[in-house]
C-alpha cells in the first residue's frame, strides 16, 4: 500500500519538515537523501501510510470473513482484496484533494501502491501462515491481535526497503510527491 503521511497523507509542510530537496546526496544511508530525494524517514512513512490502508482492509476483511463464517482461503483473499482497496483509496483522496480526475487518480494509486502492497501482504499474510495457531485463532483470542500485530511489524519491515528502493529511482511512492 503505499502512502507516506502522517494520518494517510502529507502536505508540503512535511516535506519541509523532512528537508526533501531534490539533487542532495546520500553519503551516509542514513537518512540523508539520496540523488533522487528518498530517505529511510521518507520510505517509513509511505509504508506507515501502505500499512494504514492494508491494516483497515485485513481487519475489516477478517471481521466480514468471520461474521459470515468463511473458511480460512475465503477470508484471507477478501482481507488482501480490501487492503488493495483501502491502500489505493487512500492514495487516491490526496491526489483527488490536488486535483486530478478520478481516473489520474486511480493511475497514480496504482503507480505509487502496487509493489508496496504486493510485499506487505506477502509479509504480512506468510506471517500469519507460519505464526502457530494464528489461522484457527478467532477474534476474541488474543493470538489473534499478536499474530496480526506481529505480522503487521514484519509487513513494515520488508516493506521499508522496498520502498526506499522505488522512492530513490523516482518510483512507487515518488509518483505522489508532484501532488502534495
Amino acid at each position: 500500500m503505499s502512502y507516506e503521511h502522517t494520518a494517510p497523507e502529507h502536505t508540503a509542510h512535511e516535506h519541509g519538515a523532512h528537508g526533501h530537496q531534490h539533487g542532495a546526496h546520500d553519503h551516509t544511508g542514513h537518512g540523508q537523501h539520496t540523488a533522487h530525494g528518498s530517505t529511510w524517514t521518507m520510505a517509513a512513512l509511505a509504508t506507515l501510510h501502505c500499512l494504514t490502508g492494508c491494516a483497515i482492509g485485513e481487519v475489516l476483511g477478517m471481521l466480514i470473513g468471520t461474521a459470515f463464517g468463511w473458511g480460512n482461503l475465503a477470508t484471507m483473499v477478501l482481507a488482501i482484496v480490501l487492503a488493495f482497496v483501502f491502500g489505493y483509496s487512500l492514495t487516491m483522496r490526496g491526489v483527488l484533494r490536488a486535483g486530478l480526475d478520478l481516473r489520474a487518480a486511480f493511475g497514480v494509486a496504482l503507480a505509487a501502491d502496487t509493489v508496496s502492497i504486493i510485499f506487505m501482504e506477502l509479509a504480512d499474510n506468510g506471517t500469519i501462515l507460519v505464526f502457530p495457531g494464528a489461522m484457527d485463532a478467532t477474534l476474541s483470542d488474543a493470538l489473534f491481535w499478536v499474530s496480526l500485530a506481529l505480522s503487521f511489524v514484519v509487513a513494515f519491515s520488508v516493506t521499508t526497503p522496498v520502498n526506499k528502493w522505488l522512492i530513490g529511482r523516482g518510483k512507487g511512492h515518488a509518483v505522489v510527491h508532484q501532488f502534495h
